[in-house]
């Protein structure tokens, strides 16, 4: 159970803060509510108590947690299915699964693709909200700006791993001797 106050994460939504706890009656059933708000956006929920744990909400991650994660992003594999379906529904089971991991794979997948091919607008929108959800988590962890976790999310996303820089520049000196 969660305390007015809590700063916590909604799968889909991102990070925000449970702002207060309310009784509401709704169909003849009296339930209580979390007041979930997001500072980012001004997104405002009302979450069951009950079914809080279902719905996947979560405590905020600690500061490390989130610099562990910011520094895994470069090695954190690419999906490239061609199928934009099933890529799609790939990209929402990991959003949905809300585990920032596979949300920064869905991202990193997302920005990878918009560099080469450019993105669809569902893609665009899918990418828009992983973003959102990952840096809302990040900027209440490290208590840090919207700005520059943007910004340093977006760099660890476009780096190459040394390993992957490592294989490149062999396979590029095996092709042409001369480099």
């Amino acid at each position: 159970m969660f305390s007015i106050g809590d700063f916590v994460v909604h799968p889909m939504h991102g990070a925000g803060k449970i702002e207060d706890i309310v009784e509401e009656k709704i169909a003849g059933v009296r339930k209580e509510y979390y007041v979930f708000s997001m500072p980012a956006g001004g997104l405002v929920l009302k979450i069951p108590t009950s079914g809080a744990g279902a719905s996947g909400i979560r405590e905020v991650m600690s500061e490390s947690e989130a610099r562990k994660l910011m520094d895994a992003i470069p090695d954190l594999a690419v999906e490239t299915n061609s199928n934009w379906n099933k890529r799609y529904q790939e990209n929402m089971t990991r959003l949905k699964s809300g585990d920032l991991y596979e949300v920064a794979r869905v991202i990193k997948t997302l920005v990878q693709r918009e560099s080469q091919r450019g993105l669809s607008t569902g893609e665009r929108k899918m990418l828009y909200n992983a973003k959102q959800i990952m840096i809302s988590e990040i900027v209440l962890a490290e208590r840090s700006e919207y700005e520059d976790v943007e910004a340093r999310l977006m760099d660890a996303m476009r780096q190459e791993t040394g390993r992957a820089a490592k294989s490149s520049k062999t396979a590029d000196h095996a092709a042409n001797p001369s480099t």
